[in-house]
């Protein structure tokens, strides 16, 4: 009786632009001495890669040539305990936690012309008495894999025994603890009790090593992933290890701190709580924390970033993977980049200027206000200002507005900085190509001719968005003083708030959904991770109202109707929504700009010094 081929086959796909596989299950029929049948081919196209056969745990499937155990083994669903191995770093099997039994097609017998075959078909395989690393050996044809059997099994419960031996009973108190590998692993894999009778070896604790780092070298396993990263993606190479056995430290070079500008990835990628850092140490248990997935809007590049908060507060930002814009890591700047959205100096009510002071008012009435005071003047008569900080949707909309009221003196306040070498760019905007596509046609070009215009007196009213006018934008307390009408909408009290006649308290980017365009083009989405406090609103609301305020036009009640809109108008979202942007965003504009952190890991990975 024939039977299904007791073979897996994997199937190139592509997860953020890099291929990937996936598995296809294949039945079988129980009878073992059935004879194998070839499943046919589901398209006569040669693969890209080639494929070869590998039995894992007693199941043959296909992987492509060259792929590392680790992986494979990931890709067929089993989970392997490691430390040491990143994907995005060499891997150097100090750990040894990855261990598996291996084994290797049989040879021909004397006088034979091919190897004993299995009831499969397949060369029969030599196990190797001996476990091997999984994080750096590779996979080749005929390669079998035991994921689970009792070698497997006992030698990572001794690996765990020994790296339990001098650790500290921190847990506690460890900030790790809800994320510690170590924990999960011992539960998984350990023994379950301890042996150890004698006195743990004690290490230096709570050393500040940097401006954002402490170490606890009890809690260190040596697995090497700070030094790896400082060395082969910050260049900073500033770690290491000193002693010898169960006297080994981690610690920086002499005269040399961690102060690099990715020093928190260290954190990121530390299994254990021996790196952690001084901005989140202590704050919040990470089994409260809500997490959302976002972007950073400390620059054009829009890493790709988790929020942690808890009950409206926002307690960490850490990095999310996505090998076209960020891989998996971030700056410390944009990590950090977070605290002014839980500051007491936010905007909470809008607010009217009466006389020399300002008065709290509600939302009808501050509406009502604006468009009453832009109502008597003419469209040459206005300037909007907007932000490369705000949302596509919010753009569209302060388009909306500008049609409103017939003015064509629109544009953002640039800002630039100096770009490093790795995913910091110079355009400290996150979303210029947004504005440059949505709301005016060369970002920054106007803004000196709508300076002019304010101070001549030729522009009588200038509605702000998300700006302090007084500060990159160059205007001064003279040339805004002498304006008719100055509206300003921020999240924050501010020098020109003062100045303005009706003052609207907005959205922070961790408040608010939404799409932005990075510097390379990609559409990528912001998700709400709190609420905005008091009674500050999302700005594309306030726009909203402003616009039907003035044209008494009914308008649009959810952001995703927003998207909607506005991609019937804008040729370049056409057949998109805010649902189909993803977590991991689209390519949307072309360009040019290269990431160079991502172009040198593509060459690592080329050169198949890390895995990717």
């Amino acid at each position: 009786m024939a039977r299904r081929p007791l073979v897996k086959n994997f199937t190139k796909g592509a997860c953020c632009g890099h291929p990937s596989f996936h598995i296809e299950p294949l039945g079988i029929f129980p009878d073992p001495m059935s004879e194998p049948t070839v499943a046919p081919a589901a398209t006569d196209a040669k693969p890209s890669v080639e494929m070869v056969n590998v039995q894992v745990d007693g199941v043959w499937m296909k992987f492509p040539k060259g792929m590392r155990m680790i992986k494979a083994l990931e890709e067929a669903a089993k989970v392997i305990p490691h430390y040491c191995y990143h994907p995005k770093l060499s891997s150097p099997g100090n750990c040894r936690m990855c261990l598996v039994e291996m084994g290797m097609p049989s040879r021909p017998a004397p006088g034979q012309s091919e190897p004993e075959k299995d009831e499969h078909g397949f060369a029969k395989i030599q196990w190797i008495p001996r476990p091997a690393i999984s994080c750096a050996n590779t996979i080749s044809e005929g390669m079998g894999i035991r994921t689970a059997s009792t070698m497997v099994e006992e030698v990572r419960k001794g690996v765990m025994e020994f790296l339990l031996i001098n650790h500290p009973l921190d847990c506690p108190i460890c900030d790790q603890a809800g994320e510690c590998r170590l924990q999960e692993f011992s539960v998984g894999f350990g023994r379950g009790q301890s042996r150890f009778q004698d006195e743990k070896v004690h290490k230096p604790k709570n050393q500040d090593i940097g401006a954002r780092i402490v170490l606890d070298d009890e809690r260190c396993i040596m697995c090497s992933r700070c030094v790896r990263f400082s060395s082969e993606i910050a260049d900073e190479d500033v770690l290491g290890f000193t002693e010898r056995g169960s006297q080994t430290v981690l610690t920086t070079h002499p005269g040399q701190r961690l102060d690099h500008n990715y020093s928190l990835n260290t954190v990121d990628i530390c299994p254990v709580g021996a790196l952690t850092s001084k901005d989140f140490r202590f704050q919040m248990r990470v089994w409260f924390l809500k997490e959302t997935p976002s972007v950073c809007t400390g620059c054009a590049r829009g890493c790709n970033t988790e929020i942690g908060s808890r009950e409206g507060v926002i307690y960490r930002q850490t990095p999310r993977q996505n090998d076209d814009v960020n891989s998996t890591w971030m700056c410390d700047q944009g990590r950090l980049d977070f605290h002014w959205v839980n500051s007491d100096r936010r905007l909470i009510d809008p607010m009217l200027k009466d006389g020399a002071h300002h008065r709290t008012t509600t939302w009808p009435q501050a509406v009502s206000a604006v468009a009453d005071k832009l109502r008597g003047l003419r469209g040459d008569q206005i300037a909007i200002i907007g932000s490369g900080r705000m949302t596509n949707e919010e753009l569209f909309m302060l388009k909306k507005l500008a049609a409103a009221l017939k003015t064509e003196s629109l544009d953002i306040v640039p800002r630039t900085g100096a770009a490093d070498n790795y995913l910091v760019s110079a355009d400290r905007n996150p979303n210029t190509a947004g504005a440059g596509l949505i709301f005016c046609d060369r970002p920054g070009s106007t803004l000196a001719t709508i300076r002019q215009k304010v101070a001549s007196g030729e522009i009588k009213a200038v509605i702000a968005w998300r700006e302090n006018l007084l500060e990159q934008a160059g205007f001064t307390v003279e040339e805004l003083s002498q304006l008719e009408v100055l509206v300003a909408a921020h999240v924050m009290a501010n020098a020109m708030a003062e100045l303005a006649h009706v003052v609207l308290p907005t959205a922070a980017w961790s408040e608010k959904r939404g799409s932005m365009i990075n510097a390379t083009g990609r559409l990528q989405r912001l998700n709400k991770a709190s609420e905005p406090p008091g009674n500050a609103r999302d700005d594309w609301e306030v726009l909203r109202d402003l616009t039907q305020a003035l044209t008494g036009t009914n308008g649009l009640y959810l952001v995703e109707d927003v998207f909607k809109s506005m991609a019937t108008e804008i040729p370049e979202l056409g057949g998109l929504s805010l649902g189909k942007i993803g977590e991991a965003g689209l390519p949307l504009l072309p360009s040019s700009e290269v990431i160079p952190l991502l172009h040198r890991e593509a060459d690592r990975k080329t050169r198949g010094i890390i895995v990717g």
